[in-house]
């Protein structure tokens, strides 16, 4: 009797579980949640924020992506969205099945006196896998693809910098990192259900087996990095 691996149901599991939309929206998934009173707690304003700086990553489903930076001490506040593309004022099922050139992406707002740009980009690269081309883990497809953006010279060279020494190190082996460096233009905010998804949406099945153990690899090495209340 022929019998199935438990590595290939784990891999079929995961083929199952993706950031892109099924049947049905996300956004009727996230109305039959009932999250609480704290995990209702809004977005800080562009008012609030005036005063930090900003940085752009992409790097996969931004829910994961915006957790984890989130976790980081100096980061004030991550907001979802769309980045990277041409089209003007892109949705969320636009994006997702792949119909615009844009990628899933946060938008990073953080204290230059407590965490450097240079360690977002460390943060960045060690959060994600950059030698997977246009996929992160079970998410497919260009929308997912590994986008460091700069918005001036001094920050592309930071990022150029950085993938060089990994590539120096041979961190990732023979297999090369396939991270767009590019120019920041513009970040399309996503959907208001969006933001904050895995604290809103613990339960989700996304959130648990494959956000959540993204977010735990990078506390475990990165523990230096992270907020008091993160460990």
């Amino acid at each position: 009797m022929n019998t199935v691996k438990t590595p290939f149901l784990i891999l079929l599991l995961l083929a199952s579980i993706s950031c892109q939309p099924k049947n049905k929206s996300k956004k009727e998934d996230v109305a039959k949640s009932e999250p609480t009173e704290a995990q209702l707690e809004t977005k800080l304003t562009a008012e609030q924020l005036q005063d930090y700086e900003t940085a752009y990553f992409a790097s996969g489903c931004f829910w994961c992506v915006e957790a984890i930076f989130e976790s980081v001490k100096g980061v004030k506040e991550v907001y979802s969205g769309y980045a990277g593309g041409n089209e003007k004022n892109p949705t969320y099922e636009e994006v997702s099945y792949g119909r615009t050139t844009h990628a899933e992406a946060v938008k990073v707002f953080y204290d230059p006196e407590v965490i450097s740009f240079t360690q977002l980009v460390q943060v960045f690269f060690g959060s994600h896998d950059p030698t997977t081309l246009n996929r992160q883990g079970p998410d497919r497809g260009p929308q997912y693809r590994s986008i460091a953006f700069y918005k001036n010279d001094k920050e592309k060279k930071i990022i150029q910098d950085y993938m060089n020494k990994l590539e120096t190190e041979n961190v990732y082996g023979d297999r090369p990192i396939v991270t767009e460096v590019k120019a920041f233009d513009t970040f399309y905010m996503a959907e208001e259900y969006h933001q904050d998804y895995e604290k809103r949406n613990p339960n989700n099945s996304y959130i648990r087996n494959v956000s959540i153990p993204r977010l735990n690899r990078f506390k475990e090495n990165f523990q230096s990095y992270l907020k008091e209340d993160a460990h």
